[in-house]
């Protein structure tokens, strides 16, 4: 879903949820983060070091994390590193670049200490980081702590354990998907957060890696937190709203069925015994909002708005995330179980990562009543009419192993072309094993064949999915996945009684914006006409200028830009009667204007256009009811 939408993200691990982790003296690293000393937007990290065996080492911040598929170079917000031996005195220490210190006399490290600036608000020069994957540091509100813009590692040594103290105001909670030393008892240690103030000051946190580290965010900031039980797994919420517009209730009232469906959608039990859900709503202007998942948890950076404004998105978000305990938890790639932070290597395989997630979360919504089976095409059909607007003459797999550089600007297609790849597969198996087996079947049998220990190799996926399934649906992944071939839609469409049209002429009316015509003032979070010549007809008509600011349409106020924008421009297409006057109130410069205009029908063309076929036949209502209802 995008940076917009959802940059829908990928953080995979490797390790199970286990309670403390322990390590022999001196083979482990040992953090401490305080939250209740912050120094001109700074908080001090500390390491206990792991006994080092060499004159000199390197420690290392991450160059980029997986799942966003882009460099962050979390280095750069860490400043005055410094080394220590069991004296307190300094070791030489030497910046080699934003991401790594080489440090001599290594073998007398005893400690390390630096400075740990947020990305949320930093000026610093450098690559933008994606704001779920990021970092905020608001002293006495909320910290956001991504691992990896606090915690490094050193060189050769990321699989030792890792223990870290979280000191945090008295009234703070900290939502995150690992269970904390503190708690003996999970539902227990949930339910008392849930309903009474945190007394101790001090959270202490173990995992087995430094993978598994990054793989766990925590939100620290005022308990507001909900509890859902969902089959074998307590899913926690964990909300910051600045201005209290919505609360983790409210999110919990919204994604209860989404999460009671995708139980139901992936037979029963879950992989995981704990799930969080961390959401920080902003009051700031926005230009990109979305989520980035992991294995045990996902962390959600939206506009503050009330809870009837972004229902449905927010339950597409949760649905997209959340199916990410299928995959990369459970079939995941060796360049994923192996992720190399500072020097990556990318997968070819994130038509599975991310497509095969993006399509279960719309087919399940489908399949449990949740949206309508029309609404679903009208989803398909967009995803189509996203697609086109990318490359579709390479193969994808090239296209995600080469996702960091040339093909950096095509890795949203994974959202539309991915989830189009999952949805034709979906079919193909449902034909060829009669509606009895289709990519949910799958997916479980990868993770029964891998699960999170054991990775597959990117070269052998193909051929393992092949022996799994049928022939076809090798030479599916190798003319359409692995090769440039285009998706064959009309193709794939009739096995299930769908009409498709490539193109469709019609007309219609609408509120005579064009994407082209409109820019975004962050500013002022509101739209305005950046290319009159890009208006259709009715926008000519009206008479709008370059630089016009819309303040209200047909005389109601335009909401900020956020998720209450879509449903808004929605509910006044709704307005819109041929022959009848419509208006726009704009800024433009100084003074207010309204422009006017009688609704017309404009030529329009619709691409890729679905349809249900009235006449299908028999054969192929089975495969469609087997594709879009439940057992």
């Amino acid at each position: 879903m995008g940076k917009v939408i959802s940059a829908l993200l990928l953080v995979l691990m490797i390790a199970g949820q286990a309670a403390a982790t322990t390590g022999p003296e001196g083979k482990m690293y040992k953090f401490k983060v305080d939250l209740t000393v912050v120094k001109d937007d700074r908080v001090l990290v500390e390491l206990e070091a792991p006994k080092i065996d060499k004159d000199e080492i390197i420690y290392y911040m991450p160059k980029i994390i997986p799942g966003t598929y882009s460099i962050a170079d979390y280095g750069r917000f860490v400043g005055d590193l410094k080394a220590f031996d069991k004296k307190g005195r300094e070791l030489e220490v030497e910046r080699l670049d934003d991401n790594s210190w080489k440090i001599n006399n290594a073998k007398k490290l005893i400690k390390l200490t630096y400075w740990v600036e947020d990305s949320y608000d930093s000026d610093k020069a450098g690559p933008d980081i994606f704001q779920p994957a990021g970092t905020n540091i608001e002293d006495g509100k909320n910290f956001i702590i991504n691992t990896a813009g606090f915690f490094g590692y050193f060189e050769g040594m990321k699989q030792m354990p890792i223990d870290f103290d979280i000191v945090k105001p008295g009234n703070f909670y900290g939502g995150t998907g690992l269970i904390s030393n503190n708690a003996s008892n999970l539902n227990a240690s949930l339910e008392k957060e849930n309903t009474t103030s945190v007394t101790k000051n001090v959270d202490s946190y173990s995992v087995e890696n430094y993978d598994r580290l990054i793989d766990s965010p925590l939100m620290y900031s005022e308990a507001d937190t909900a509890i859902i039980k969902v089959a074998n797994t307590e899913v926690l919420i964990s909300s910051y709203s600045p201005n209290k517009m919505v609360t983790a209730k409210d999110i919990a009232g919204t994604i209860s069925e989404i999460l009671t469906a995708q139980n139901q959608y992936l037979g029963g039990k879950l992989p995981v015994d704990k799930y969080a859900f961390v959401f920080y709503f902003t009051d700031q202007p926005v230009t990109s909002y979305g989520a980035l998942e992991h294995s045990y948890s996902s962390v959600y950076y939206m506009p503050e708005n009330r809870i009837e404004a972004m229902e449905q998105q927010l339950r597409d978000f949760a649905a997209h995330e959340f199916f990410h305990i299928v995959t990369p938890l459970n079939i995941h790639s060796e360049e994923i179980h192996h992720f190399d932070f500072n020097d990556p290597k990318m997968s070819k395989h994130l038509w599975m990562y991310e497509g095969v997630t993006e399509f279960f979360a719309g087919n399940m919504q489908v399949k449990y009543d949740i949206i309508s089976k029309e609404e679903y095409l009208q989803v398909l059909s967009q995803k189509m009419s996203i697609a086109s607007q990318f490359l579709d003459t390479v193969p994808f797999t090239d296209i995600s192993k080469y996702t960091l550089d040339k093909y950096s600007n095509q890795y949203y297609n994974v959202y539309q072309k991915g989830a189009l790849i999952g949805m034709s597969l979906d079919i193909l198996l449902r034909e060829l094993s009669e509606g009895q087996y289709g990519m949910q079947n799958l997916m479980a049998d990868l993770a029964k064949q891998y699960g999170k220990d054991q990775a597959f190799t990117d070269d052998e996926l193909f051929d393992k999915i092949t022996d799994l399934t049928y022939p076809e649906v090798g030479e599916f992944l190798n003319t359409y996945v692995g090769g440039d071939k285009p998706l064959p839609y009309a193709e794939i469409f009739e096995k299930v009684g769908v009409n498709y049209s490539a193109e469709e002429h019609y007309k219609a009316v609408d509120l005579g914006i064009t994407q082209a015509s409109i820019g975004v003032n962050p500013e002022l979070r509101a739209l305005f006409i950046s290319n009159k010549d890009a208006l259709n007809e009715f926008g000519q008509a009206l008479g709008f200028e370059n630089g016009d600011i819309i303040l209200q349409i047909n005389g109601d106020d335009m909401p900020k830009l956020g998720p209450e924008l879509g449903t808004f421009l929605g509910a006044k297409q709704q307005e819109l009667i041929v022959g009848e006057p419509y208006t726009y109130t704009v800024k433009r410069g100084e003074e207010e204007v309204t422009l006017s205009a009688e609704v017309i029908e404009i030529d329009k063309v619709r691409m890729h256009g679905l349809s249900f076929d009235d006449d299908a036949s028999k054969e192929q209502l089975k495969i469609r009811n087997s594709w879009l209802e439940a057992k």
